[in-house]
């Protein structure tokens, strides 16, 4: 049975933070085996090993295109080979070692918008580190950074549909628990003494 369940979240928990700013302004670098370009539609298809680096992001998988708007923002369609995964890692603003990572079948990323959109098999992660905080898996996932919200579906088409099955999401806690207080009224436990010298 599929495990996919579809909810939508403004925001994971309140340690949430949006992705690193400062990537809007740095230059994409972009690995891969075979370019195609089309300087006229402004279309670029990237196929094998494809890497995608602007800032702190990072976009990787087997097939990419991309397509770059008038003003020079870019609009990225990631595509896994079957078995594999196409991915994506960002630093978070609000510390200095959180980050957002996630896989799926196919992934768009709107630089425009700071949006990324996962679909087929999509998972997320927030990290402090190398410790997951938060995950979310679901047949579509949206994830809009600027305004800190995420979207689940249990579908890959980004709508519910009924019988499509449940999903998880876990939270992991923020700190530990205090012990707990010493009921009113409830005698504290007496002090452990010490036989004086010469005692048995």
């Amino acid at each position: 049975m599929k495990k996919f369940l579809a909810f939508a979240l403004l925001g994971l928990a309140a340690a949430t933070a949006s992705a690193e700013k400062a990537d809007a302004a740095k230059q994409a670098v972009i690995g891969y085996d075979s370019l195609e370009t089309n300087e006229v539609t402004q279309v670029t298809i990237l196929t094998g090993n494809v890497v995608v680096t602007k800032g702190t992001l990072i976009l990787k998988s087997d097939r990419a295109i991309i397509k770059e708007t008038p003003e020079g923002d870019m609009f990225v369609t990631l595509t896994a080979s079957a078995g594999k995964a196409a991915t994506f890692r960002q630093k978070r603003d609000g510390g200095p070692d959180l980050w957002i990572e996630g896989q799926a079948q196919r992934i768009e990323y709107d630089e425009r918008n700071d949006m990324m959109k996962l679909f087929s098999g999509a998972k997320i992660r927030q990290l402090e580190g190398q410790k997951p905080t938060n995950e979310i898996e679901s047949e579509f996932i949206s994830y809009d950074s600027r305004k800190e919200v995420f979207v689940a579906r249990n579908d890959a088409s980004g709508a519910n549909k009924p019988g499509q099955g449940r999903g998880t999401m876990i939270i992991a806690p923020r700190k530990p628990r205090a012990a707990p207080a010493t009921p009113p009224g409830a005698a504290a436990p007496a002090p452990a003494t010490t036989p004086a010298a010469g005692n048995p």
